[in-house]
């Protein structure tokens, strides 16, 4: 029987490294060709979110610029996406117990120490650019995807479904290594508001709280005061992800007895005329409505938002964080 669920994680990633090698390709050329002093000089240009005197896009009273917007911004709604991946393949998919998760942890494993390798052998041994040894780490699998994508059904699926599976457990080691090596120093009073926005998020799980309102104005509250406490924003956005509902309310035999009962009171109607017109009255509008509400619940928050999310990842934010970053000027370089 086929993992669906780690197949659609495997289009998701494809159509991600699609879109990610073309901006490195972007970014390289910009960075070294006459358009590098617009390139640099675009993610230096500030962006703010005002409200009378406070600017929501600030860090220690100084504005975000467009670069730190990408990096501690959107990445935090990419490491949420992140977050509930993680968590969906610990409840009922690849990590849901030892035996099948010990392989991708392995392969996980080597997967973060050789790019880290890698970039240190290419790169001085200079503190600024050590920092940047999370980004081969992080990117590896998507770019592995993405160069599979290319040669099409000739890959095993076996494979790709593997290459997903590392990629989860990969992204897992990814934040365990942003929050001990990124982590600036500790502001208890912000991290004191971050713990109580995690309390919320917890207590609205349990109380079988559904409206993504609640989460996302507590998530950014949240997102706010981790930036402000000295943690690296983005883990904010894992943190609210596991605090997103996974369950149903009811079970799923509640759901679909509801629609059942629906549509035995929907009238059937014959159209014997193509031209014909059916107008459905009040009656049957809210049925359909009570069928929809019903299908809708079938599905878990953490779902409902993993779905919400992916086009506008796949699509915005992984391929301006590759743009962002992925511009180095090689005119200079040398191995050392």
């Amino acid at each position: 029987m086929r993992n669906y669920t780690m197949l659609s994680l495997v289009k998701r990633y494809v159509s991600t490294s699609t879109w990610l090698i073309f901006a490195t390709v972007l970014a390289l050329i910009c960075a070294n060709s006459p358009l590098k002093e617009w390139y640099f000089g675009l993610w230096q240009h500030e962006v703010s979110l005002s409200f009378g005197d406070f600017n929501f896009f600030s860090h220690n009273g100084h504005p975000f610029t467009f670069a730190q917007l990408i990096n501690d911004f959107l990445m935090a709604i990419f490491f949420l996406s992140v977050g509930l991946e993680i968590k969906r393949e610990i409840m009922a998919g690849e990590l849901s117990s030892w035996r099948k998760a010990i392989l991708p942890i392995i392969g996980a494993c080597g997967g973060m120490l050789v790019p880290v390798i890698i970039f240190r052998l290419c790169c001085p041994a200079d503190a600024d650019m050590l920092r940047g040894c999370a980004i081969p780490m992080a990117t590896d699998i998507a770019f592995s995807l993405g160069v599979l994508a290319m040669f099409g059904k000739r890959v095993p699926l076996g494979l790709k479904i593997f290459l997903a599976t590392l990629a989860v457990a990969d992204d897992l080691g990814g934040i365990v290594v942003i929050a001990l090596f990124y982590t600036s120093t500790i502001d208890t009073f912000f991290l004191a508001i971050s713990a109580a926005c995690v309390v919320a998020m917890i207590a609205g799980n349990y109380f079988h709280v559904r409206s993504k309102v609640f989460y996302l104005v507590w998530g950014i509250i949240l997102w706010y005061s981790m930036l402000n406490s000295g943690i690296h924003a983005t883990i904010a956005g894992v943190i609210a992800a596991f605090c997103i509902p996974a369950s149903l309310s009811h079970g799923t035999g509640y759901y679909i007895e509801r629609i059942r009962r629906n549509i035995s009171e929907f009238p059937i109607i014959e159209v014997t005329d193509k031209k014909h017109t059916v107008v459905l009255n009040s009656d049957q509008r809210q049925l359909l409505k009570s069928i929809e509400s019903a299908s809708d619940h079938l599905i878990s928050p953490l779902q409902k938002l993993e779905d919400d999310l992916s086009e506008f990842i796949n699509y915005i934010i992984i391929p301006l964080f590759a743009f962002a970053n992925a511009g180095v000027d090689v005119s200079g370089f040398a191995l050392t």
